[in-house]
């Protein structure tokens, strides 16, 4: 067997020889050479051999030959695709393209972050002029949004960003992420009604526990030991910063045990719809073999299916607003008045249109980032993010800025939540050491 291998080498680093003309030329006195093949086949490392020529000193020297290529490029180019397909090579463009992929994310956490905050302030500056009217600022994003997104994706439609192949992907995923997100609309919104303040935002970090389950269940994802107790640290941090200064002991007495758990199962909806929107772009990759989905085919037949459920449970939702059905049109009109600042009915609405506009933008602009975190990472990772400029809005909103009232003061246990939360990323952010295989092939 050793024997045979080292031949197959030998033969592997060996060239047939062949008869060569050289021709050495001293001024203008000629040597002829020649090199005549023997049967056998001659190593590379074996060299034809010149006989000494007693030449003039400084003579120029110039040297022609008859060779013809042999299947020596044949093997080079042999050896260089082995060391091109080498699992070094391999390995070395699996890091770059993982580095590479690891900055994308990071840039876009960090865009969805600011623009997450930005939102959140811009909101709470929106309901100053419409103050008297959120339910239709609400129903503007719905809607208007449904809008926005099918006009933009007309366009990329036509520029060739989205294509048919795009378009033609099933709309029963799009369909559960509308009902889905119906749903958490209406059932959080029957709960903020009964439930104190405070209380919302704690609620709402339960939504990261049903995107870890829901992505093991539906996308068959696993999460480390530091992952799954970073979450719970990143929820446990904003519970505490968002709880800082009130009664936590007594925030939900007196309060009927079924709202708190219609909001946790409204931020069940929500997750499952991220989920769903996860899957649909590791789905699309089986569809599209060379693009990758467009984040707008995934916002626009999304929102559209949810503004069709919410059009249907319109009804419900006016009258939990404390809006009889029959009175709504009128309601949209003087909401719409006070969103331009225009009309009759304007007492109330400055600062209109500039800060709803300013939220609308932003809203819009927010949506689209957290959808690209989803598509290039993960509906938690996405979650995380959220998370982060939750007290980073609170710092913000506590400053003084035009048309809110005074600055607030924030606890020491708004610092200290804060510092979990950002110890909880961390935690979840640590690369775990990858595991190499023996086997070679």
């Amino acid at each position: 067997m050793m024997g045979s291998s080292t031949a197959s080498f030998y033969n592997f680093l060996s060239v047939p020889s062949q008869s060569h003309l050289y021709t050495f030329k001293n001024g203008g006195t000629s040597f002829s050479s020649s090199s005549t093949a023997t049967s056998t086949s001659m190593p590379l490392l074996q060299r034809h051999r010149l006989s000494l020529l007693r030449l003039e000193p400084n003579a120029p020297l110039s040297l022609i030959s008859d060779r013809k290529p042999t299947s020596t490029t044949a093997h080079k180019a042999k050896v260089h695709a082995s060391l091109a397909n080498s699992p070094s090579s391999s390995s070395s463009s699996s890091s770059s393209s993982s580095s590479c992929n690891t900055k994308r994310i990071v840039l876009s956490s960090l865009l969805t972050i600011a623009l997450a905050v930005g939102n959140k302030v811009f909101y709470k500056l929106a309901l100053v002029p419409m103050k008297n009217h959120p339910f239709f600022l609400a129903q503007f994003t719905t809607f208007g949004y449904v809008v926005i997104y099918f006009s933009i994706l007309y366009l990329r439609y036509r520029s060739g960003i989205v294509t048919d192949e795009m378009i033609a992907l099933p709309k029963s995923p799009f369909v559960a992420i509308g009902a889905l997100d119906a749903l958490g609309v209406v059932s959080g919104m029957a709960a903020v009604a009964m439930l104190p303040g405070p209380a919302v935002p704690l609620l709402n970090q339960t939504m990261l526990v049903w995107q870890l389950a829901f992505s093991s269940l539906i996308l068959r994802k696993t999460y480390t030991f530091n992952q799954i107790v970073g979450c719970i640290l990143v929820a446990a941090g904003v519970a505490l910063a968002v709880a800082s200064g009130s009664d936590s002991g007594q925030m939900l007495s007196g309060v009927a045990f079924v709202w708190p758990v219609l909001m946790i199962a409204s931020t069940a909806f929500q997750a499952g719809a991220f989920i769903i929107k996860e899957f649909v772009f590791v789905d699309a990759a089986s569809h599209l073999k060379e693009k990758s989905l467009d984040i707008l085919v995934v916002n626009s037949f999304g929102s559209g299916f949810q503004a069709l459920f919410v059009l249907i449970l319109l009804p419900f939702l006016s009258n939990m607003r404390g809006i009889p059905f029959a009175q709504l049109p009128t309601y949209v009109k003087d909401g719409a008045g006070c969103f331009l600042n225009i009309g009759a009915v304007t007492s109330g609405c400055n600062g209109a249109p500039l800060l709803p506009l300013l939220y609308v933008a932003t809203n819009l602009l927010f949506n689209i980032s957290l959808m690209n975190v989803v598509k290039i990472s993960s509906a938690v990772v996405s979650s995380l993010v959220v998370m982060l400029s939750v007290p980073i809005s609170i710092y913000v909103l506590s400053l003084p800025l035009p048309y809110l009232e005074e600055a607030a003061t924030l606890s020491p246990f708004f610092v200290f939540g804060s510092a979990i939360l950002v110890l909880g990323l961390i935690l979840y952010s640590i690369p775990q050491p990858a595991k190499h295989g023996s086997e070679i092939h």
